[in-house]
């Protein structure tokens, strides 16, 4: 598979608040009434990911929009509705493939607002399936929606004052839902895979192969992973290829320099080229001034996988 032909993926956050509805001890964690995004930064980052070879970036829209369906969801600041398709049209016309995010996991859901408390109920699915009818028609109609789904535990909730996670045949209730609503705007749903973490025997009899998958590992040990939680986290990899979905591994430069390039190492070894879709970035830092050099490394990391691609 050429480089061409692959995804060569970022994620940025336009909006923030996935983490935790109350301050915590770490920066920029704890959900805030206003839009968390530099546009100086951004706009010197759009030509860097050009000329790095991304080809494809996701964006957390999270509370970050002014949307017609539930205005209500909006921060002070939020993008309005033209200025977020006039990004989306600069990001197409530099070579950049905008795809849509909207996490739907209880653990990363502060952004709803007052619907993050009403999981599973009528005007649950109600206002998630506007939201994603309208991001879908302001995107034009995507090739991918990313849905997120992951860290959905008791806890990754510790900290938060209002902690609900679904399970059992209420997680794949859920999930059914947003496959089939984002499947009926002509979308292919992507999400995180670490569900398949701790129940991998249901994960592959219960997920369709219409899904693309990103399993994630942030660690600086592969082959030589000793610890078993990470262990598993690895291999995820290989069961996701063995039972024959398509796959968008994801590093990040979170925790070392190194992974992104080994998890590219890895998985273009064990993963068939039909079903090795790209790779994705994830950062995980806001698109604050504050976090520039993480950035403009994260994306020097992607340069470099790409030209020894």
């Amino acid at each position: 598979m050429g480089t061409n032909d692959m995804i060569w993926g970022y994620l940025v956050h336009l909006g923030y608040n996935m983490w935790s509805d109350r301050p915590v001890d770490r920066p920029n964690i704890g959900a805030q009434p206003h839009i968390r995004f530099d546009e100086s930064l951004w706009n010197d980052m759009v030509p860097k990911m050009h000329d790095a070879g991304v080809n494809l970036v996701v964006i957390d829209l999270g509370e970050a929009v002014q949307y017609e369906s539930h205005p209500e969801i909006s921060v002070k600041g939020a993008w309005s509705r033209p200025r977020l398709r006039e990004e989306l049209g600069r990001l197409r016309d530099t070579g950049i493939e905008p795809i849509p995010k909207l996490n739907f996991s209880t653990a990363h859901d502060t952004w709803l607002g007052p619907y993050s408390r009403m999981i599973s109920t009528d005007i649950y699915y109600e206002v998630c399936g506007d939201l994603i009818a309208e991001v879908s028609a302001l995107f034009d109609k995507p090739r991918f929606f990313h849905l997120g789904y992951d860290e959905e535990t008791a806890g990754h909730q510790r900290n938060y004052l209002y902690a609900v996670m679904r399970q059992h045949e209420l997680w794949w209730h859920d999930f059914e839902f947003f496959r089939n609503t984002v499947e009926s705007h002509g979308v292919r749903p992507w999400i995180w895979s670490d569900y398949a973490w701790n129940h991998p025997e249901e994960f592959f009899e219960k997920m369709s192969k219409s899904v693309l998958q990103s399993n994630w590992y942030y660690g600086d040990m592969f082959e030589e992973a000793t610890d078993e939680r990470e262990q598993v986290y690895v291999k995820t990899y290989d069961l996701l290829e063995g039972h024959g979905y398509d796959q968008v591994p994801t590093g990040s430069n979170w925790s070392n320099t190194v992974n992104f390039q080994r998890t590219v190492d890895y998985c273009r070894e064990r993963i068939a080229p039909e079903r090795l879709k790209g790779f994705l970035h994830a950062p995980w830092h806001p698109t604050l001034e504050a976090h520039r050099d993480a950035h403009l490394r994260a994306i020097e990391e992607i340069a470099t996988a790409v030209r020894g691609w």
